[in-house]
């Protein structure tokens, strides 16, 4: 199970995961997802995702979906480990300087919301071979 994104109907996983996919395609493109926000969690920028993402699961269709998601059941988890060695680099040099500005201001207040919902501080990735698959 997991829910349909309201306004492009792309599957997430869980609410934090919809909430956390709300929130950036509306800070990196605007668009539909940010008028919709703006029109159904006026103070969405204010909110930190566990907020966030109990404010948005209401209106959005829970769905069973063909495919399993790989973080189904990982609480606390970043993409980073997924791209190539530096691969994130590469994007950052790549975009505009207001694409990366925007991708530093999301950065930012990811890690904001993460320290204000008490999660673990990063890692400098040392401890990458701990998890279990």
């Amino acid at each position: 199970m997991g829910y349909a994104c309201p306004v492009c109907d792309d599957p997430q996983a869980d609410a934090t995961h919809l909430a956390n996919h709300l929130a950036f395609t509306a800070l990196t493109g605007g668009g539909d997802h940010e008028t919709w926000l703006d029109d159904h969690v006026t103070e969405w920028g204010q909110l930190g995702e566990t907020e966030l993402a109990e404010r948005v699961v209401d209106h959005a269709d829970e769905r069973e979906f063909p495919q399993v998601f790989e973080e189904s059941g990982v609480a606390d988890h970043d993409h980073t480990d997924d791209l190539p060695p530096g691969a994130d680099s590469h994007r950052d040099r790549s975009m505009s300087d207001d694409d990366a500005a925007v991708l530093e201001e999301a950065r930012e207040l990811t890690k904001e919301m993460l320290d204000d919902a008490g999660a673990p501080a990063e890692t400098d990735g040392d401890d990458a071979g701990d998890e279990t698959e």
